[in-house]
């Protein structure tokens, strides 16, 4: 079977726990938590970066960061994982979802204006695939209604935006270092706080409400309880094995888009006859290749798909039930406007095995049976 998904291992993962592990310092914030760190900000030019236990607790940072009330509103897709949204939800925000875009599957940014109220204080782009929102837009949108950005660029490390990278746009951008992404750390994420007025209260929230961090910097001579926070540190082990593989960041980035090229390479002629809907990356926005889907005709004709690859030894997936038609969803927000693509779309979304070090020998395989189904 040809997996969905192996996580990347490069070579190094294991020399560096080992390292880490001599050091006596397993918990967060040791020697490779600080090296993420500054790879991170040196990389991306954040202000701030700041490594945490998940792309779900990164949301949480950001939320707490922008001071989230109940009763207060944000906007964003339904077309999102569930993090996006419990991160608000659970500090007591209502939850107001718009529309995506066809070809990108990123929030349409033309209906996010129509959709804030006076309650709103913050809108959550979320860059799917990889694939940068409209970022101009938005945050002309937000600074002209007094709203907060916060980026869910989970998906978008290494991504770009007319040259800039996605996370460092606007407020607060989260990643993710899952195992399903281009770059692991099994669980973890990170925070990249962009508005200098967010940096040293994010590093309170980070430990448990203290001034630890400065602490440790010198600036004051003991650290206290200052403020609400958590523990949303990582291990220094699985620092260790995420530092690995960006040291070789490049190489992990060119070989995903090296397959995600041959892929749209082999299915751009099935696009052509009208058999499938393959992704579209605007002009300005360069993306990690971090998933390859294409879009069957139907819901029937997915399922039928995915059922005809199994079959053939390759494991495609599905993507996201909208959130707002999902139980929590109905209970904790509403959706804005017409519902025109978000749940059309999401039904005719397919995901092909896209992973580091996918061998040209499997990668043949996934389109020769992509080819098959759609030539029968």
């Amino acid at each position: 079977m040809i997996n969905f998904n192996v996580p990347p291992l490069v070579g190094k993962e294991h020399d560096y726990i080992r390292e880490a592990i001599a050091s006596h310092k397993i918990c967060g914030d040791g020697a490779f938590s600080k090296k993420c760190h500054a790879w991170l900000e040196e990389r991306f030019g954040c202000r701030k970066a700041l490594l945490t236990t998940s792309g779900s607790s990164a949301l949480d940072m950001a939320a707490l960061l922008c001071d989230i009330q109940p009763g207060d509103e944000v906007i964003l897709p339904s077309f999102t994982f569930s993090s996006t949204a419990n991160s608000f939800a659970i500090y007591g925000a209502k939850l107001v979802f718009v529309d995506v875009r066809p070809d990108t599957m990123n929030i349409d940014e033309t209906l996010i204006e129509s959709a804030i109220t006076e309650k709103t204080r913050v809108i959550v782009p979320v860059h799917y695939a990889g694939v940068a929102c409209e970022m101009d837009i938005i945050m002309d949108i937000a600074r002209r209604h007094n709203l907060l950005v916060v980026e869910d660029a989970a998906q978008g490390v290494m991504s770009t935006y007319k040259g800039r990278p996605l996370g460092t746009i606007g407020d607060v951008g989260c990643y993710s270092f899952h195992e399903t992404k281009n770059y692991s750390m099994g669980e973890g994420g990170a925070v990249s706080v962009n508005n200098p007025e967010m940096v040293e209260r994010a590093e309170i929230l980070r430990e448990k409400g203290t001034n630890r961090a400065k602490f440790f910097r010198g600036q004051v001579d003991k650290y206290n309880w200052v403020d609400i926070g958590d523990s949303f540190l990582p291990s220094e082990l699985n620092a260790a094995y995420l530092y690995a593989q960006l040291e070789v960041a490049d190489e992990i980035n060119n070989n995903r888009l090296h397959s995600w090229e041959e892929y749209d390479k082999a299915f751009r002629p099935l696009e052509a006859e009208g058999l499938i809907d393959l992704p579209v990356v605007p002009e300005d926005c360069v993306h990690n290749a971090h998933m390859y889907y294409i879009k069957c005709r139907s819901l029937e004709e997915r399922t039928a798909f995915i059922s005809f690859l199994k079959e053939r030894g390759v494991m495609a997936v599905f993507h996201y039930v909208p959130l707002h038609s999902a139980p929590a969803g109905l209970k904790f927000g509403r959706f804005h406007g017409e519902d025109k693509y978000t749940t059309a779309d999401s039904d005719r979304l397919v995901r092909l095995p896209m992973y580091y070090g996918l061998t040209e020998e499997d990668r043949n395989t996934v389109i020769k049976a992509v080819k098959e189904f759609y030539n029968k």
